[in-house]
C-alpha cells in the first residue's frame, strides 16, 4: 500500500506539471488552430536559463526565476512576431512545419550553449523528507505541487476575469467577430505565446530541480502531446485534468509494468490510452467538435 501511495503521489506531482505545460498547448492552438511542436524546446530553455542565472550569478531562486520569466516572455514574443505572424495567410499545415523548423533550431542552439551534459540545480528546498505514517514526501515534490496548483488557479481567474483574458478568449471562438469589436488580434496572440513561454519555463524549471536539467528534457513536448490530445485540444480544463490522469497512469505503469515487460513502457502508455480514448471520443474528454483536417 505504501508503494502505490508514493506512486501515486509522485504521478500527481509530476501530472500538474503536465497539465501546467499542456496549457501552453492549448492557450495556442484554442487562438490559432495551431500546435506548437516547439513547446519542449521552451520548456527546456527555460530550466538552461534559470539553473545558468543561479550559478553564474549566484543570484535567489525567486529573483532568477523572475528574470527568467522576463527571458521567456521575450522569447515568446520574438517567435511570434518572426516566425508565426509572417505566416498569419499560410495554410495552418504550413506553421505546424514551422514549429518544426523552430524546434530544430532552438534545440541546437541549446547544445552549443550548454552542451549535453545533465546538470543539477543548487538546493532550493531542504533535503530533510517529509513523512505522512508510511508515506516520504521530498520538499521539492511538495513545493512544485503547491506552485503548479497556485499557477493553475491564477491563470483561470485570469482567463475567466481579466480585459486580456476575456480577449484571449473572443479571439479563440471567433477571432474577426473580435476584431469587430475593437480587439487587437495582434496582441492577444503576441501574449499568448508569450504566456506559453512563460509556462514553459516554469514547468522545466520544476521538472530541473526535480530531476537535473538536460536535452532529454525536450522530450516532455512529446509527453504532453498525448496529455492534451486526451483533454481536448482547445480545452483549457481538460489539459489540466489530462495532465494528471497521464501523470497518474504514466507512474503506476512504470512501477507495476515495467518490472514485469523490461522496462519501456512507462514512456509507451500515455500514446496507448490516448489511442484508446481517441477511438471513443475523437476531440476527446472534453473536446469540442468541429476540428479542421490539414
Amino acid at each position: 500500500m505504501d508503494f502505490f501511495l508514493q506512486i501515486l503521489v509522485t504521478g500527481i506531482v509530476v501530472g500538474s506539471i503536465y497539465g501546467l505545460v499542456a496549457l501552453g498547448f492549448v492557450l495556442i492552438y484554442r487562438s490559432s488552430d495551431v500546435l506548437n511542436l516547439a513547446n519542449g524546446e521552451f520548456v527546456l530553455i527555460g530550466g538552461y536559463v534559470c539553473l545558468t542565472i543561479m550559478t553564474a550569478s549566484n543570484l535567489p531562486f525567486i529573483v532568477a526565476l523572475l528574470i527568467t520569466l522576463v527571458i521567456s516572455v521575450l522569447l515568446g514574443f520574438s517567435v511570434e512576431r518572426l516566425v508565426i505572424r509572417p505566416l498569419k495567410n499560410a495554410p495552418v499545415i504550413s506553421i505546424i512545419m514551422a514549429t518544426i523548423g523552430l524546434a530544430s533550431l532552438l534545440g541546437g542552439l541549446v547544445h552549443m550553449v550548454w552542451g549535453h551534459r545533465t546538470r543539477t540545480f543548487p538546493q532550493v528546498f531542504p533535503s530533510e523528507p517529509i513523512h505522512f505514517g508510511g508515506l516520504i514526501i521530498t520538499p521539492v515534490y511538495l513545493w512544485s505541487f503547491i506552485t503548479v496548483l497556485v499557477l493553475l488557479v491564477t491563470f483561470t481567474l485570469f482567463f475567466k476575469f481579466s480585459k486580456m483574458g476575456i480577449a484571449m478568449r473572443a479571439v479563440a471562438d471567433d477571432a474577426k467577430a473580435a476584431m469587430s469589436m475593437g480587439i487587437s488580434v495582434k496582441n492577444v496572440l503576441a501574449v499568448t505565446w508569450a504566456i506559453a513561454a512563460v509556462v514553459a519555463a516554469i514547468g522545466g524549471t520544476l521538472l530541473g530541480m526535480i530531476n537535473g536539467v538536460g536535452p532529454i528534457m525536450a522530450t516532455i513536448g512529446l509527453t504532453v502531446l498525448p496529455v492534451v490530445i486526451l483533454g481536448g485540444l482547445d480545452s483549457i480544463g481538460g489539459a489540466i485534468i489530462g495532465g494528471f490522469l497521464i501523470g497518474i497512469i504514466q507512474n503506476l505503469a512504470g512501477g507495476y509494468l515495467d518490472p514485469m515487460v523490461g522496462g519501456g513502457l512507462k514512456e509507451v502508455v500515455p500514446f496507448i490510452i490516448v489511442l484508446l480514448i481517441l477511438l471513443l471520443k475523437p476531440y476527446g474528454l472534453f473536446g469540442k467538435g468541429g476540428a479542421e483536417r490539414v
